[in-house]
Order: structure tokens, then sequence, then C-alpha cells
């Protein structure tokens, strides 16, 4: 239960809405327990009436009671009027209830709904704070199971369990006052039977809490599952593993499915449990009121009200094994909320400071990374100096740390050694978000957002720009008469991660992305292996206007003809095999040399 202590922090900003909702709940069972007072009250009143009936001595014990009959003698009301008095008074008592139970609902209910809008954008704002090594270790059924099934359950706590809650105890405890007040003995021998539904409780509430943390684990593996699926949907299809795929989430499934039937099974005992204990307490009160009732006829007014009290109490202690369970649920969730939320991103802006302006002089000193989740060496010893405006092309095999370079740099990962600085300010001690704004990155692996093509060319705008800008990005990435050429143009909407545009024309769509930024420092990851040779000729020469005294990276399997770099460095096991130009690396006849021949032999045939 420590779990939900968490949520103290919002109970305290939603102060006036919990502590009114309290006292209202206070207030409507207070007028539910009159009901029974007149009840009795009038009771007693018609055992008077009959032959050889007295007034109970204690009648006027309750307030509302007195109230009544004091009204009564001051006016002098007849039998039948006071009855009818007596009515009246428990149907307005029922309307006022009714009055308070809605503002009672608008005051806890709507609060948890607050709550849970609060908890969803905190987990929201969490997400995009943690680093790029999070995302790789955890996967996106869990963060959504997370910000959807654990926020969503502990809403049900903050709302419906804990005005439940605040009722029950509320309720009973008014009850067992005017039971306790009437006839002790009665009181007593009535009640018998909770200790042993508290007993219940207190051993089925321990299995429902462990059975809980695992469903939550299970719903999320089950929602990874189901998430990839939809996401990889292509694949399986031109794999043919449609079956194999459903046989992996039936599985899953069937999983989740015992267990909630297990955990159906536990809950199904409070139920019967609660129906039988209320019972007992019915029983005794009609057989061992009833025995008093013969002895003292003046008590028939007290059995009827216990006999209410006790129907009363029906749902409030029915309620208790509902409410437990919801707080159980809920204390699981919020455990994963809390641990998930206790997780605190590498790098951060802390001891970081706004540049005047970013010019392009970078310089790798000595630096040394691994790559956490994999223990992969990206870069080791790596030494690069370029100069602000200089063109670079970053050349290697599939692994050799291109791509490390353009991680390290746009701060997605924090080097292990050694230091990277830009303008002689170490990348550490600059601004994230200046940094990355500053510098226009098209990755290697494209995403678009399921929007149109103006907002995903768009999206790293902060302020709004000329139609004529998205256009003339466009055109340089040579991707504007393909989209010209689309049902709705720029406003045609692409799929999700961009799947009704083909891998090209997402590729060039990112292009545009980056250079409507207009960034100090470019960088070009592996963004043109979807295209043709003719429409790479045509984006590097349309990028010349764009990169211009601009820092450049140009990062690749393969050497661009077309276009001068003043800076080549081949990588190998992330260290720098050969660096120098075109016509220096040619001379060497080393692994440029090698790939430039290969190259040329591959283009001629």
């Amino acid at each position: 239960m420590k779990e939900l202590s968490a949520l103290n922090v919002f109970f305290w900003k939603y102060r006036f809405r919990f502590f009114t909702g309290i006292l209202l709940v206070i207030a409507t069972n207070y007028l539910a327990v009159l009901s029974p007072q007149i009840t009795g009250y009038v009771v007693g009143l018609v055992q008077a009436k009959l032959p050889g009936g007295k007034l109970p001595s204690a009648m006027h014990n309750d307030t509302i009671v007195s109230w009544i009959s004091n009204l009564s003698n001051s006016h002098n009301f007849s039998f039948a009027w006071l009855i009818t008095f007596c009515s009246i008074t428990i149907l307005v008592l029922a309307i006022v209830r009714s009055i308070f139970m809605f503002f009672m609902r608008q005051t806890i209910i709507v609060m948890s709904r607050h709550i849970e809008y609060d908890q969803k954008n905190q987990v929201y704002a969490h997400y995009q704070k943690l680093d790029t090594e999070f995302y790789k270790t955890h996967s996106t059924g869990d963060l959504m199971s997370r910000i959807t099934e654990d926020v969503s359950r502990v809403r049900m706590y903050t709302g419906p369990s804990l005005m439940y809650l605040i009722n029950l105890v509320s309720l009973i405890g008014f009850c067992l006052y005017n039971m306790f007040s009437k006839d002790v003995r009665l009181s007593l021998y009535v009640l018998a039977p909770l200790p042993i539904l508290a007993i219940t409780i207190y051993f089925v509430n321990s299995i429902i809490n462990k059975k809980s943390e695992e469903i939550q684990g299970q719903l999320s593996d089950l929602t990874t599952n189901a998430q990839e699926s939809y996401s990889g949907i292509r694949v399986i299809k031109s794999f043919v593993q449609e079956k194999a795929m459903l046989g992996f989430f039936k599985a899953n499934s069937e999983l989740y499915r015992k267990n909630a039937v297990s955990l159906s099974k536990v809950e199904a005992f409070y139920a019967p449990t609660m129906a039988l204990m209320i019972g007992l307490s019915t029983l005794l009160t009609i057989y061992l009121g009833g025995l008093e009732a013969l002895h003292d006829p003046r008590k028939v007014g007290t059995v009827i009200e216990f006999v209410i009290y006790i129907n009363m109490l029906t749902f409030p202690v029915s309620a208790i094994g509902w409410t437990a369970s919801m707080i159980q649920r809920a204390a699981a969730s919020q455990k994963r909320l809390n641990e998930f939320l206790s997780i605190q991103p590498i790098i951060t802006n802390k001891n970081t400071q706004l540049i005047p302006a970013i010019k392009g002089d970078i310089h790798f000193n000595q630096v040394g990374f691994v790559y956490p989740h994999s223990g992969v060496h990206g870069l080791s010893n790596f030494e690069l100096t370029i100069k602000a405006g200089q063109k670079v092309l970053v050349l290697g095999k599939t692994g050799a740390g291109k791509t490390s370079i353009a991680q390290l740099l746009t701060r997605m990962y924090e080097t292990n050694e050694g230091s990277i600085s830009i303008d002689g300010v170490d990348v550490n001690h600059i601004n994230v978000q200046q940094l990355r704004k500053e510098i226009g990155y098209v990755q290697q692996d494209v995403f678009l957002f399921s929007d149109s093509v103006e907002n995903n060319i768009r999206f790293g705008l902060t302020n709004l720009v000329d139609k004529q800008e998205i256009y003339k990005a466009a055109e340089a990435a040579h991707v504007l008469n393909e989209i010209n050429s689309l049902p709705n143009k720029f406003d045609t909407l692409v799929g999700e991660r961009g799947t009704t545009l083909s891998g090209g024309q997402k590729q060039r769509v990112a292009i545009a992305r980056s250079l409507i930024k207009n960034p100090s420092i470019y960088i070009f990851d592996d963004c043109l292996s979807a295209v043709d040779a003719n429409t790479e000729q045509a984006i590097l020469s349309n990028l010349q206007s764009y990169i211009k005294d601009k820092t450049s990276f140009f990062i690749t399997h393969r050497i661009f003809f077309s276009m001068h770099f003043d800076l080549i460095i081949y990588l190998e096991e992330g260290k720098i095999a050969e660096m120098g130009t075109h016509d220096s690396l040619l001379v060497k006849n080393g692994l440029y040399a090698e790939l430039y021949r290969a190259q040329q032999t591959k283009d001629t045939h």
C-alpha cells in the first residue's frame, strides 16, 4: 500500500474537491441513518396504540426523533398526521441525500479524472525525458500499458474506490454508534459474524495483490505482442507467418486468460461470503430481537431499526471486497508507475548553458564509446577535427561506427571516454535542446508520423513558416513532384510510420524536414539508400545551396562522385583507418581507393 503514497501530491493539489467530497459522503450517510430512527419511532407509536401497548421509554434518545416528538407535542398533531409527517420527513431526507450524493460524485469522481489527466501527462513527459538507451531496452507495448491500463486502474482508486471506502467507513460508523446506543448486547450478537468476514478479506486480498501484479505484467506482454504484429504486418504477410503469429498471440492470451480467470475465482469468494454474513446478521437480529420483544414489546421498534441497519450495511460491507480488490490492483499498477518514474535520464541539462550561436567547429578528442545494451564498441580512441563549413564524407562497412558519430554528436548517448566539443565548448555543457535544434539530423531509420505530408516536413519548427519554404525544401529533396501527384498533395495523410509512401519518398520527406530547419550542422546518415542514382545526383546537387558554409556529415556505404568533400574518413572497428581528401586517398591506394575502383566498375556495368 505504500506505493499509493505517491498520489498524496495529487490529493493535496485537489484538496478542495477531496475534502469537500469527504464531507459530502459523511453528510450523505448521516442522513441515511436518520430514516431507520424515524421508522423505529413510528413502529413504537403503532405498538403503543395496540391494546396494552406502552410508549417506548428510549424513543426520544435520537435527535431527529426528539425534534419530531417535540414538534408533535407543540402542535398537537393527531396520530394520522404524525405518521404522515414522519413519512414526508423520510422522503425529504431521501431527496436531500440524493442531492448530496450528486455533488459527492461531482467532487470525488471528477477529482479522479483530473488526477488521471495529470498522471498521464506526468508519464508522457517522463517518457520524453528518457534516453535512447531506455527505448532500446523497453518494449512499446509495455510503455503503452503503463500510460493506459496502469493509470486507469489507479484512477479507480482515486475515484470510485476512495469514495466507497469513505462511504462504508462512515456508514458503518454511524450504524454501529446507533446500534450500540440502543442495545449493546443485541449489537454484539448481530455483529458477531463480522470478524470472520475481516479475516476472509485479509487472506483473499493477499492473493489478489499477488495475482494482480502478475496479470499486469502479462497484459503488458500481450500488448507488446499485438503492437509488434500490427507494426510488422507486412513482414508477417510476406513470410506467410500469420498462423504462427496467431499461435504466439494465443499462447500469451491463454496465459493471461488463465490468470485473469484465477483472479476472478478468488474475487468470487467475496459476494457469497458477504451475503452469508449479512444473512446471518439479519437472522440473528430477528431471532434474538424477537425473543427480547416477547418479554418487552417496547423492543419491537428497536428490532425493526436494527433490521434496517443491517440491510443498509449490506452494500458497504459487500463493497469491502470490491473496494479492497480495486485498491490492491491500483497498488500493483502504481508500483509499476513508480518504478518507471524513478528511472532518471542519463542525458540532462545539468551544468549546461545556452551559447550565442553555433558555427560548426567540431573536435572529437580520444572518444571511446560502447553501446550499453549490447556491449558493442562504437568508437575507440576516435580523434577528429572538423572546421566550420567543411563537408565530411564518412565511409565504412556495417558496424564500423559511422552512426555512432551522429549519435554522440547529437547527445543521444554519452561518451565513455574522451570528449566532443563544438566551437570549443564541450557538448555536455551545451543545452541539449539548443544543440539538437542546431543539428539537422536525417536518421538512417526514417520515421514519419501519421499526419499530413506538410506537417511531417514542418515537424521540427517552433514557428510557422511560409508554404513556399515548405515547397522549396520539398523541391530540394526532389520529392515535390511526387507530393503534388498525391490525392491531396501536401495535405495527404501518410499512414503509420509513413507506410503509404515508398521507402525513397519517406527518405526524401525526412531530408526536406531537416532542410527547412536551417540548422548550423547537417548530418545525413545513409539517407539516400532507397533512391536511384539519378535522384541521388539531383538531391546532392540541390543540397549545395542549403549546406553552403555549413558543417555537413554524409554517412554512407558508397562514394558520392558528384559532390566535393573537404574531408573523407574511412572507419574500421570504430577507428579511423584512412583520412584525407579524395585525391590524397587515391594516391595512398588503400581502402578508399579500393572502394572507389569497385564502385566505378559496378557503375560502369
